[in-house]
């Protein structure tokens, strides 16, 4: 009502030019047919192939040529003031002639107090026009009119096959809510989509109404999205943020909660000890989708356009909101900040941090990172991550779970193997690590055709040497800063 209340207000005050960017025309002539009811009008369409034509009512041989110098000159020379919406026309204020003469109306010069909307997906004004025109953004569909166009697709599907669409209530309702953020065409096609698919709305619908909604959201490539995420709920070696995710489901998920939702975690930790598993492990925990974001991608060589990809990401991750947003490596974009980089990370961090702060939308934020000393202290203290979980090198009894997660994956049975034994072999290995060394044993023996055994999986930790042999000091310091300062992931 509030977007309908202003442009109401827009006529009634006689603005002469309104630019709406947008590609739901429909949907901008819906708007200002209930316009009419605050403020009497005669509303008028102009398009390339059907010319202007009245659309308030029908009035025969009311049509103008699709020529733009012949509807302004009409528009210029209508005594009773309307409102006229011209689609696509602004590539015709190229020209001298339609600039001078919808300068002439829109400066009310021997003409009435028209107003003039310029519809696109988007319109780019001569210098001229851009300061005497209003843009105004129209608004998305909300919940009423998604429910609208679910339902109309229903009943069009219905008549042409003859016969009821199964449709369960509650799946029809959260396909619903999950196609807010969308334009109308876009939610239209995605609905039929989905019903053409196999006759029916369910439950069943929502992963493929996700994965479109991404789609579409993100067209910049920005970001990358993974909705099947309970897989990742069990993951070894971080019990205690497993934990810590469990007790506050409940409120993330709730669409009033009682106490203050969830913010997000950072998590810290030594290379290859799990922490981009854990990220997906709280996802798995939610049970929502999970938006990687690569600050790597997000940078450009031109002013302004890295703040605007980051502002684009967010507003994308919102809508998909509820969601875990895993931002990796978050030092590599933050660290620098200082004037090497034109002051591009210091504001990048501003953004982020205001963002933060002030989200209203349901995104967890998990950030990794690998060092910590390059991280700056605004992002680090208690507000903008409700804690800091260091991964550290898995113990023993996760080591053995380890272990028997890539043992199953390889399709060996864990059961055949002295996992302790491994366990005990592969101290101050990673996870990443002891997956390794399972590979290497995997094509040691593929010569003979056996699959490996204890012996040649002991032969391959024998041959690896761990990062926390390679680069001790500096693994060590790691893991001494975090035992003080950082709650244990596991």
């Amino acid at each position: 009502m509030s977007e309908l209340d202003d442009l109401a207000t827009l006529v009634r005050a006689a603005t002469p030019l309104v630019v709406i960017e947008t590609v739901d025309e429909q949907r901008v002539i819906e708007c200002f047919r209930h316009v009419l009811a605050q403020a009497l009008r005669p509303l008028w369409r102009w398009t390339l192939t059907d010319g202007l034509a009245r659309l308030d009512f029908a009035q025969p041989g009311n049509i103008v040529a699709p020529d733009a110098g012949a509807t302004l000159e009409a528009i210029r020379a209508a005594d009773e003031r309307g409102i006229y919406l011209l689609f696509d026309f602004h590539p015709f204020l190229r020209y001298a002639m339609s600039l001078r003469q919808l300068r002439e109306i829109v400066q009310r010069q021997k003409s009435a107090a028209h107003t003039v909307v310029l519809v696109g997906a988007k319109v780019e004004l001569p210098v001229e026009l851009e300061a005497l025109a209003t843009r105004v953004p129209l608004a998305l569909p909300d919940l009423k009119e998604l429910a609208g166009i679910l339902r109309g697709e229903a009943a069009a599907w219905q008549r042409e096959h003859g016969r009821a669409l199964p449709v369960d209530g509650e799946a029809a309702r959260t396909l619903v809510r999950n196609l807010v953020g969308l334009s109308g065409p876009d939610a239209r096609r995605i609905v039929r989509k989905l019903i053409y698919n196999d006759g029916a709305l369910g439950a069943g619908d929502l992963p493929e109404l996700m994965r479109a909604k991404f789609e579409l959201l993100n067209r910049s490539g920005l970001l990358h999205y993974e909705y099947a995420t309970a897989g990742f709920a069990d993951v070894a070696g971080v019990a205690r943020l497993n934990a810590w995710i469990e007790r506050r489901r409940a409120v993330f998920l709730d669409p009033q909660p009682a106490l203050d939702p969830p913010k997000g975690v950072l998590l810290l930790g030594v290379q290859g000890c799990g922490k981009s598993l854990a990220a997906k492990a709280t996802a798995g925990g939610f049970g929502v989708p999970l938006v990687r974001l690569d600050f790597g991608t997000l940078y450009d060589k031109y002013q302004g356009e890295t703040e605007k990809n980051l502002r684009e990401a967010l507003a994308s991750v919102e809508l998909l909101a509820p969601c875990v947003l895993w931002i990796d490596e978050i030092e590599k974009g933050l660290a620098s900040g200082g004037s090497e980089d034109g002051g591009v990370s210091r504001r990048v961090l501003g953004y982020l941090l205001t963002w933060m702060a002030e989200r209203k939308a349901k995104v967890f934020v998990v950030a990794t990172a690998n060092a910590v000393d390059q991280l700056p202290a605004e992002l680090l203290r208690k507000g903008r991550f409700d804690e800091i979980f260091f991964v550290d090198l898995p113990s023993a009894e996760a080591r053995v779970a380890v272990f028997g997660l890539h043992l199953k994956r390889r399709s060996l049975d864990p059961a055949g193997f002295d996992l302790p034994a491994l366990a005990a072999a592969s101290d101050g290995y990673s996870g990443a690590e002891i997956e390794q060394a399972i590979v290497s044993a995997l094509y040691d023996t593929a010569g003979n055709g056996t699959p490996p055994d204890q012996a040649a999986l002991r032969h391959a930790l024998e041959q690896t040497r761990p990062l926390s042999v390679l680069m001790r000091e500096q693994v060590q310091a790691l893991r001494d800063w975090a035992r003080e300062r950082c709650v244990p992931a596991d």
